[in-house]
C-alpha cells in the first residue's frame, strides 16, 4: 500500500478528472488540466507504477442484470488467530456476489457489500459460505435500499 506519495496539484487534477470520468481521453484530460497528451501518459504510468491509481473498473448496475438486491454484511471472527484471518481474508473476496470485502478495525472483523437475486439467496450466501466458515461467530446482514456515489474526495497536499 503506497504511504507519504508525493503529488502535485497537476496529478493531483488528473486524478480529480479520472475521478469524474475514468474513460476520459489522453487529449481531454490533457485539455482540462493544461499539459500535454505525452506528459499525461507519463504521468498516469508513474501514479499506476506508485500505486496510487489502482486500477479502472466498469460501475455495472446489478438491477440491470436481474440481481436487484444488496446487502452489506457484518462478520464477527471467533478468534483472531493469524491463520484464521488469513485464510478467511484470501477465501472470501471469491465467494459468489461478494462486490467488495473490507477488513476492519471494531465491533466487527469484516464488512462484506454483496449482490443477490432475492432474500432467499441472501439467506444462502450467510448459510452457504459464512456461517459454515469455521472461524465466522456472528454475522450481521443489512439490505440496501439505495446506492449513491461519493464526491472521490482527493485530499489536498499538506
Amino acid at each position: 500500500m503506497p504511504q507519504n506519495v508525493s503529488l502535485d496539484a497537476t496529478d493531483r487534477r488528473l486524478l480529480q478528472e479520472l475521478s469524474a470520468d475514468s474513460r476520459a481521453s489522453g487529449a481531454a484530460l490533457a485539455a482540462a488540466v493544461g499539459i500535454s497528451e505525452s506528459t499525461v501518459s507519463l504521468r498516469l504510468k508513474r501514479l499506476k507504477s506508485l500505486g496510487v491509481i489502482r486500477g479502472f473498473r466498469v460501475d455495472v448496475d446489478p438491477s440491470a442484470l436481474g440481481v436487484g438486491l444488496q446487502a452489506l454484511v457484518s462478520i464477527r471472527l471467533a478468534k483472531h488467530d493469524r491463520a484464521e484471518i488469513d485464510a478467511f481474508t484470501a477465501a472470501a473476496p471469491n465467494f459468489p456476489g461478494v462486490v467488495r470485502m473490507y477488513h476492519m478495525a471494531g465491533a466487527d472483523d469484516y464488512l462484506l457489500h454483496i449482490v443477490a437475486t432475492d432474500t432467499e439467496a441472501v439467506q444462502s450466501f450467510v448459510l452457504d459460505y459464512l456461517t459454515r466458515y469455521p472461524a465466522v461467530a456472528h454475522t450481521r446482514t443489512n439490505l440496501i435500499y439505495r446506492v449513491e456515489d461519493g464526491s472521490a474526495w482527493i485530499p489536498e497536499a499538506p
